[in-house]
């Protein structure tokens, strides 16, 4: 996938689209000095926790491809740089990105299970095998629907990631796109329920923990809203519009505009997680912080070990 477009696909005429990347330049930059170090801390205290440890790898993997977005959004790579980008880098971005869909989905439903005491289906998820065998299953997923986009034939001009794909490679990146968002609209249903039933069994108790509980999963979820929903909002017209199903360049600058607004605050998790479960977390916060938590958490984070 491409995260930014200079031109139309194959048209004779060009249609600039990304001439105003400045302001989303800067926040790509405030996003990776911000994020590196809060993910690289709660990689560290998530260490046996295999959902959020996953969760911090794959945004951990976004950072990394970041620095090569920036340096092609600013026009100053070099043309192997620019094709790097096209194939390693961005690709790289949106598997980060539909990795931490599906993770902080499993750790949405994980905590409903938590509130549903003698579960089964909780005792198989937190199962070690299989949270390893589950976090593989998406991994290698996301690999063999994404690796594909990698593959560019050889080209001697770059108007855009797009620009340097055939008819085969850009059958496949809409492909790719329907099927990523399939996953997105599953991980989004499995939310959306669980968050759902989880608050409505914890107010029936109107006690302080599960009061604290109920703000706990509605604050995920509504992370998990703000940052993916309106990101696919956009995604698909955005998509028609990179194969040539869209042609007007005065939508296709609006679609793009979107696309990276959009895109930019899907991005803002990377940020968000790590506070999200240090605020939320209290086992989280005694581990970085040095304190020992309370009995209540020792066995909160026992449960959550994967």
């Amino acid at each position: 996938m491409s995260n930014s477009s200079n031109a139309s696909a194959g048209g004779a005429a060009q249609c600039i689209v990304n001439d105003h990347m400045g302001a989303f330049i800067v926040l790509y930059i405030l996003i990776l000095i911000v994020g590196l170090p809060g993910n690289l801390l709660s990689s560290w205290a998530f260490i046996r926790c295999f959902y959020l440890l996953n969760l911090q790898v794959a945004n951990l993997l976004f950072l990394a491809a970041l620095p090569f977005k920036v340096l092609n959004d600013l026009g100053a790579a070099p043309w192997s740089l620019k094709v790097f980008h096209c194939q390693c880098s961005a690709v790289t971005t949106y598997i980060s990105l539909y990795a931490s869909v599906a993770f902080l989905a499993f750790i949405i439903v994980d905590r409903y299970l938590q509130v549903l005491k003698n579960s089964l289906l909780r005792a198989r998820l937190q199962e070690p095998s299989f949270a390893w065998l589950l976090c593989g299953v998406v991994w290698l997923l996301l690999l063999l629907i994404m690796v594909p986009n990698m593959v560019l034939p050889t080209k001697t001009t770059y108007l855009s990631c797009i620009s340097l794909k055939e008819e085969f490679g850009l059958r496949w990146h809409t492909l790719s796109v329907f099927l990523n968002t399939a996953l997105f609209l599953n991980a989004s249903a499995a939310v959306l329920v669980s968050s759902g039933l989880a608050v409505k069994h914890l107010l029936r108790r109107r006690s302080d923990p599960a009061r604290r509980a109920v703000v706990s999963m509605a604050v995920l979820a509504l992370a998990y809203v703000l940052s993916f929903v309106p990101y696919h909002a956009v995604r698909t017209p955005y998509t028609l519009a990179q194969t040539r199903v869209i042609t007007d360049c005065r939508t296709k600058r609006q679609l793009f505009l979107g696309k990276e607004a959009t895109l930019v605050l899907s991005m803002l998790h990377v940020c968000l997680d790590p506070l999200l479960f240090f605020y939320l977390d209290a086992a989280f916060r005694g581990e970085t912080l040095g304190v020992t938590p309370p009995q209540e958490f020792h066995v909160e984070k026992e449960k959550m070990s994967r």
